[in-house]
């Protein structure tokens, strides 16, 4: 596969480039290593594709956790404690979810309610999420996990990678694809979300 788009949110694309080019180029390596062609083997039902090949989404999504996996990515998992009061929000941020706990309790919040994200490949802070999935997973990566992870202290940028919509047109209906989702990021304005980003679009 090859990459046919980049969308670089803050400097995100930046940053990759200065400090962590090695990564960039294991990221790179990984997209281009795959071949797509050998995993259309879905045949859709769908009325106006009834009968067609088209991509499928679990196996495109096995063969990057595999590669990704076997250059030393692993799943990072965030653990933490909600509380609805912003000043004890941005006071525990940073702690770790033992000592975010005892800090709310001590603060007033009688049960504070336990609560995880996690995301699929992080290396030396830098974390990358495929998605061959419906649209919201996409927001919600890049609107609240890429961010928690980054507010966190866990991340230093986040990157996603996503079909572009000349692939996602031989994929089933509602599969998110890189020009809706940059589109997405841009009407929110420069800086939002509030993390570095780089938005990869993907094709055979």
């Amino acid at each position: 596969m090859k990459i046919a788009q980049r969308y670089s949110h803050l400097n995100g694309e930046e940053y990759l480039i200065v400090h962590y080019n090695n990564l960039y180029k294991e990221i790179k390596s990984v997209i281009s290593g795959i071949d797509a062609s050998i995993f259309k083997t879905k045949i859709s039902k769908e009325k106006t594709k009834k009968g067609n090949e088209l991509y499928s989404p679990i196996e495109l999504n096995k063969a990057f956790n595999n590669a990704f996996n076997k250059n030393g990515w692993t799943e990072s998992r965030y653990n933490y404690y909600i509380t609805l009061k912003r000043e004890l929000m941005e006071k525990s941020v940073l702690m770790s979810a033992k000592e975010q706990r005892k800090f709310l309790i001590e603060n007033g919040e009688k049960e504070p309610i336990y609560s995880y994200n996690q995301t699929d490949f992080v290396k030396s802070k830098i974390a990358v999420e495929v998605q061959f999935g419906k649209y919201a997973f996409v927001a919600f990566d890049l609107f609240v996990k890429h961010m928690l992870f980054y507010s966190g202290g866990k991340i230093n940028l986040g990157v996603e990678i996503l079909p572009t919509k000349r692939m996602q047109a031989q994929m089933s209906s509602g599969v998110a694809y890189y020009e809706g989702e940059v589109y997405n990021v841009m009407r929110q304005g420069r800086n939002s979300p509030p993390v570095p980003l780089l938005i990869l679009g993907i094709e055979p």
